[in-house]
């Protein structure tokens, strides 16, 4: 029978894991009476890194809330000067202000926003053919731009093998987020929408997210839940484009009709894309009330956000306003509960060896590399990948009377630390 777009997802997972666990295993062979068990108590107190409710980089509470994610919206002609001309400098300043903090990066780029000018490339608008749409969004002047365009879809495709090149392993960065349409959200729900013109064809589409999984290696990409749309995307109907390494953005999480639009469109691109791919997304901002009451005990509509969270295997989520309506405590409690979350379960050593077993007590893996690393030598496998009530055990080739246990990840930026949970 053949693999549907979440098993296919699944059996990627399950075969990276069994290559780990087969590692671990034959590294385990040696006589374990040698060993000694070291007492450890440790407790996570913080938002994880990678993890947790994210401001945007232009809000004044990212200095003081703890959070470990900053999201910002890029023009793309902040950035694509000519053909295969790129000028870095805002990308740059951008996540060099974020990293100051201590915090990575959650970066979208956009090319139609309601009540802006199109941010298509000055030397594509120029060009012999081009000819952008004029509508209202919003209530607002707006333009879209001419997907039909071949110049417009090389060089969008440029932009991100560019991209990739230059911070797909960058530690200031955790994800990227693309799409098309307003907001790059996948869709046109107001305003001129015609595949081909205002958005891009399906076949379009489906070279984009092709070109996209081959261009980016580390750094997790995720397009909006809104192209699980069978009528203007390709994207959940057809299982070879399913089953690319991309995650979903959620853009109203926690509205009053989540339990069917939003939880159809998540189903659509198979039950177990976060076992390898983030799920994130932003606090529904459909009415006040949603926000007001968005981290209240039983959520703006009879959900906890923790349980919803749970639900969806949610690693980060968009809560730009609420430090309006929430304490330091509250946003602390609703970061910690999501992502992954890990605890030592055993640890111990001999002289120049360990064995840690490590378990994952999150709702979600951790998507970047980590590693066990007992007095700064690492073990060989990763803690990425490592699914919520799944354990793993290392071997680390270091170890003694006193070793010293930490999780590393070259991923961080300064001031960041990957916690764990201990009582041994």
């Amino acid at each position: 029978m053949p693999l549907g777009c979440g098993d296919r997802i699944g059996a990627v997972r399950l075969a990276a894991i069994a290559v780990v666990l087969t590692a671990t295993a034959a590294s385990l062979s040696a006589d374990e009476t040698v060993f000694r068990d070291i007492p450890l108590r440790q407790s996570i107190t913080e938002v994880q890194p990678m993890t947790g409710l994210v401001l945007w980089s232009t809000n004044d509470r990212n200095r003081d809330l703890p959070i470990q994610l900053e999201y910002a919206y890029l023009r793309y002609d902040d950035v694509i000067r000519g053909p295969d001309d790129f000028d870095w400098q805002f990308v740059e300043s951008t996540l060099d202000s974020i990293a100051s903090r201590s915090h990575q990066a959650v970066l979208r780029f956009y090319f139609v926003y309601p009540g802006k000018e199109s941010s298509v490339p000055a030397f594509i608008k120029a060009g012999d053919g081009y000819e952008e749409t004029a509508g209202t969004s919003e209530g607002k002047p707006t333009t879209f731009c001419d997907w039909g365009s071949e110049l417009l879809q090389q060089t969008t495709l440029d932009f991100y093998s560019a991209f990739a090149r230059r911070y797909d392993h960058d530690r200031r960065l955790a994800f990227l987020q693309t799409g098309f349409g307003l907001w790059a959200e996948y869709h046109i729900y107001d305003g001129p929408m015609t595949l081909g013109k205002t958005f891009p064809d399906k076949a379009f589409q489906a070279r984009f997210v092709r070109h996209l999984d081959a261009a980016f290696v580390a750094t997790p990409w995720s397009v909006s839940i809104d192209a699980a749309d069978r009528s203007r995307s390709p994207l959940a109907s057809d299982a070879s484009l399913c089953s690319l390494r991309f995650g979903l953005f959620d853009d109203s999480f926690l509205s009053q009709n989540h339990s069917g639009y939003n939880a159809k469109s998540w189903r659509a691109f198979g039950p177990n894309r976060w076992q390898t791919s983030p799920a994130g997304g932003e606090i529904s901002y459909y009415t006040d009330h949603d926000q007001r009451l968005a981290l209240a005990a039983d959520g703006p509509h009879g959900i906890a956000f923790e349980d919803l969270a749970a639900r969806f295997h949610v690693t980060y989520m968009i809560a730009d306003g609420q430090p309006h309506y929430q304490s330091a405590a509250r946003i602390a409690a609703a970061g910690t509960a999501l992502g992954y979350r890990f605890r030592v379960t055993r640890f111990r050593s001999t002289a120049g060896r360990s064995e840690v077993t490590v378990l994952n007590e999150g709702i979600a893996p951790l998507y970047h590399d980590a590693f066990v690393a007992v007095d700064g030598v690492r073990a060989a496998g990763s803690l990425r990948g490592l699914l919520p009530g799944e354990a793993i055990t290392f071997s680390v080739a270091a170890g003694g009377d006193q070793p010293r246990l930490t999780i590393e990840s070259d991923r961080l930026v300064d001031g960041q630390k990957i916690s764990f949970n201990a009582s041994l």
